[in-house]
């Protein structure tokens, strides 16, 4: 059942009850990121254009395609999704109707960033071009007049290079009526620096837990300052590399008898992807009886 519980959720974030989540890229992550416990979920840009088209995250991905992502996620799942929009795919009028689509999924909250559109991941390149702070400003405003549903979160991503003007847009940032604030991790080095920002926005971060944050900061300290904690890549870079030992070994020996890395079983496997559920449904409402199982080998 998709989440309902969208005033609740904001909330928490806003008074600070700090949510903890990973990033998925596809329904099957959500799925397995919710059965791991975590308080919300999510769907991470950089592994959406991974997943679904082998691709870099460089909004190669139309917001079509990302919508579909949302969509499939949201169906499965019944914790907070929290949607990367990238640039919301245009100017302040694009972003309206942007915000009306992953609304309309059923999200909790959406996360634009201020870079120029087409963007790039500014944890993958040398430095990123950003769009001039009032045009930002429009774009926010937009975003919180379009939204329907007033409890949805509006975070607001910057992506400047320095603290001091990071601080000035997030400040503005707020003011046109952003929820929360979101700094990439390379623009601040240490957790002063984000409790200053923090102080001067006056609202709760959202935090990509990557870089120096993943290194050097306490979840108490992610927490001292972040309503929003996230794992974007763990997920996606776990199965990679899984994925990466255990074919290779494959090819090589042609026997599963020698993989690295276990496999999850078939039985907790179909369980995790709701099988039971199906069956449940194929026998209540299929007038045909299903066949009979196969006699145990």
């Amino acid at each position: 059942m998709p989440f309902t519980g969208h005033q609740d959720f904001r909330a928490k974030v806003l008074a600070q009850k700090t949510h903890w989540a990973a990033g998925a890229y596809d329904a099957l992550s959500a799925r397995f990121i919710q059965a791991a416990g975590f308080d919300a979920l999510l769907t991470s840009g950089f592994g959406v254009s991974a997943s679904l088209l082998g691709m870099p995250d460089a909004e190669l991905y139309t917001m079509t395609e990302n919508l579909g992502v949302v969509r499939n996620v949201t169906n499965v799942v019944d914790i907070p999704v929290i949607a990367d929009i990238d640039t919301a795919y245009g100017n302040a009028i694009n972003v309206m109707r942007t915000i009306r689509e992953f609304e309309a999924t059923g999200v909790a909250a959406v996360i634009m960033e201020d870079q120029v559109a087409p963007k790039r991941c500014p944890i993958c390149v040398g430095g990123v071009e950003t769009i001039p702070m009032d045009e930002a400003v429009g774009k926010i405003r937009a975003a919180v007049e379009s939204r329907r549903n007033p409890n949805m979160l509006i975070v607001a991503r910057t992506d400047v290079a320095t603290e001091a003007e990071a601080i000035e847009r997030a400040k503005a940032y707020v003011a046109a009526g952003a929820d929360v604030i979101q700094p990439i991790s390379r623009t601040f080095k240490t957790i002063e620096g984000l409790r200053a920002l923090r102080e001067a926005c006056g609202v709760p971060l959202s935090l990509q837990i990557l870089g120096w944050l993943e290194k050097n900061l306490s979840p108490a300290e992610i927490a001292s300052v972040a309503g929003l904690a996230t794992f974007p890549l763990v997920p996606l870079m776990s199965i990679a590399t899984a994925l990466q030992e255990n074919l290779a070994a494959l090819v090589r020996d042609k026997t599963t008898k020698n993989l690295p890395r276990p496999t999850m079983g078939h039985d907790p496997f179909i369980e995790m992807i709701g099988f039971k559920e199906i069956e449940a449904l194929q026998l209540k409402y299929l007038t045909t009886p299903p066949p009979k199982a196969f006699a145990a080998e």
